[in-house]
């Protein structure tokens, strides 16, 4: 007897009433497996995976690319029909075993023979791994291939059903693939290319939009010399890297310094609500990291209580979920101060856009060498400059730059991020 369960469309979070179906993972009639994951959705905020609650045969009802409510039938499952899957899917593995079994005996008396030739002898594949194309791919890994202009073709899958996953992408690209030959120009074709915008994307558009319409926005400039960071970080980081099991980046530097500034300058942490003006005790950090979706901004909560290798460790793990699109909503709603690093891709100097309702954002830069004047001398230090952008509706001028110049001021001396105790720069570090 046919029994039906309906697949509905789950809700990403508060405030979102409709998703987009961004590409179903199997198709119509295909038999699933409980928890296999069977579409990605996109919200405003976020990609999530729709999964089967059970095994059977499915019935798609939506298209791929079409908008849905939250709660809307999606699909349908025919739970009936596992135990015939169970029968086929065991027979399909057993040919499929011997065949691959045969097959990698051909492959490894070839690759003994060409030892240390090719991509493919520098790129093994598992096993089980199957030619795809981009629609059978995670949006992450479609995206590297996209960047990189990589075939869909020449990558083998090793995820469910031969889906590539962004470690198959970086399998093949470590494996030695080398890039096209540069000729005169760069083989464009006279095509265009038109998709609609994600969610996400439509939105990050209204919200920038709206910064600019609706705050008054200024951005103030500084530079900071990072020798005494610089110095600091050569000389503790394999010792922080084998105390705390994290590398010690610049990041947490500013973050810290950032912080105990906010604490100074409580404004800087506030932001409208209509006609209040709401400032906190604490600090939420939004850290602005890239993925291939576009820009994410998780939260550090209460990073004013975190130490550096604290810092360090919450921020990997973020943009570890952020490059794989596991960010959920939670961790990406709230914050009270965002910075941004436009240095990681060769940024000298730029004016951050507001995070609404943010009231200030800074934004790093790359750090280059600079010839700078010290106690009547020119000496060549490694200088960062930075850009505090501010809502002049919430923030004073003086505010902003005596703010800017205290963050410089402790990224200088660090020591004056250490308040007591032994050698700052070992509490700073928590050695």
């Amino acid at each position: 007897m046919s029994k039906e369960l309906e697949i509905k469309v789950p809700s990403p979070g508060e405030s979102i009433s409709e998703v987009r179906i961004a590409q179903w993972l199997v198709g119509n009639g295909d038999v699933v497996e409980k928890d296999q994951v069977i579409a990605e959705i996109d919200s405003d905020k976020a990609t999530l995976e729709l999964t089967a609650e059970d095994e059977g045969k499915i019935t798609l009802l939506a298209e791929a690319d079409a908008t849905v409510n939250v709660g809307d039938v999606v699909a349908r499952i025919d739970t009936s029909v596992k135990a015939e899957k169970s029968a086929s899917a065991k027979a399909t593995a057993d040919k499929k075993a011997e065949k691959e079994k045969s097959s990698n005996g051909a492959a490894s008396g070839q690759r003994s023979a060409v030892s240390g030739e090719g991509s493919a002898s520098r790129n093994p594949q598992p096993a089980n791994a199957q030619p795809a194309t981009a629609s059978h791919a995670t949006p992450v890994a479609k995206a590297v291939m996209t960047e990189k202009g990589i075939p869909a073709d020449k990558v083998h899958g090793s995820g469910p059903n031969g889906r590539i996953t962004k470690s198959d992408v970086e399998a093949y690209i470590a494996g030695g693939v080398s890039a096209p030959q540069l000729m005169n120009g760069w083989g464009g074709s006279r095509e265009a290319h038109r998709a609609k915008l994600s969610t996400l994307r439509k939105k990050v558009a209204e919200r920038l939009v709206s910064v600019k319409n609706q705050t008054a926005m200024l951005t103030t400039f500084n530079e900071v010399d990072m020798s005494a960071v610089m110095a600091l970080r050569d000389k503790y980081k394999d010792k922080f890297k084998e105390t705390h099991g994290v590398g010690l980046g610049f990041m947490s530097f500013f973050t810290k310094a950032v912080t105990e500034a906010l604490r100074l300058f409580p404004a800087v942490n506030g932001q409208l609500d209509g006609e209040d003006l709401v400032t906190f005790d604490y600090a939420d950090i939004g850290i602005a990291v890239s993925s291939p979706k576009g820009l994410m901004v998780p939260i550090l909560r209460n990073a004013e209580q975190m130490s550096l290798a604290e810092i360090e460790a919450k921020i990997k793990e973020l943009a570890v979920k952020a490059r794989d699109g596991k960010l959920t909503i939670d961790e990406m709603t709230g914050g009270t101060f965002t910075i941004t690093n436009g240095g990681v891709f060769g940024s000298m100097l730029s004016t951050p856009i507001l995070n609404p309702p943010q009231s200030a954002i800074l934004g790093m830069h790359n750090i280059v060498e600079r010839p700078v004047a010290v106690d009547g001398r020119v000496e060549v230090r490694p200088v960062m400059y930075v850009a505090l952008s501010y809502d002049h509706r919430v923030i004073d001028g003086k505010e902003s730059v005596s703010f800017l110049y205290k963050v410089k001021e402790m990224l200088e001396d660090p020591n004056k991020l250490v308040f007591g105790g032994k050698e700052g720069g070992e509490v700073l570090l928590g050695l």
